[in-house]
């Protein structure tokens, strides 16, 4: 079992930056893939930012260039830096924490990010 617990969150204008924090407890260890989704009203979730236990990373085209996810194993917590914002990156962000063999999915509460023009 892991509990995923974000923060980070909040309302901001457009261009400015926030940080997102996911820290994971439990059964840790066995932990592979750690990632980052979001859900706009109306459309489906989507993956944001995602990274491997060994630090392989990949990004969503929309936030290439904006966003930088990061990982601290010691610490069990990813990151989303999230840098000039936009309007439409509005949504409901979720970490994910792909489990184990087969893989389990675990997704954290949500946080909410609204960026206002």
């Amino acid at each position: 079992q892991v509990q995923l617990v974000e923060s980070g969150g909040g309302l901001v204008t457009a261009g400015g930056s926030l940080r997102l924090s996911c820290a994971a407890s439990g059964s840790i260890f066995r932990i592979n893939t750690m990632g980052w989704y979001r859900q706009a009203p109306g459309k489906q979730r989507e993956v944001v930012a995602a990274i491997t236990r060994g630090g392989n990373i990949n990004y969503a085209d929309s936030v290439k260039g904006r966003f930088t996810i990061s990982r601290d194993n010691a610490q069990n917590t990813v990151y989303l830096q999230m840098n000039s914002l936009k309007p439409e990156d509005t949504a409901v962000y979720y970490c994910r924490a792909d489990w184990g063999s087969p893989t389990r999915l675990y997704w954290g509460q949500g946080t909410q990010v609204t960026v206002s023009s």
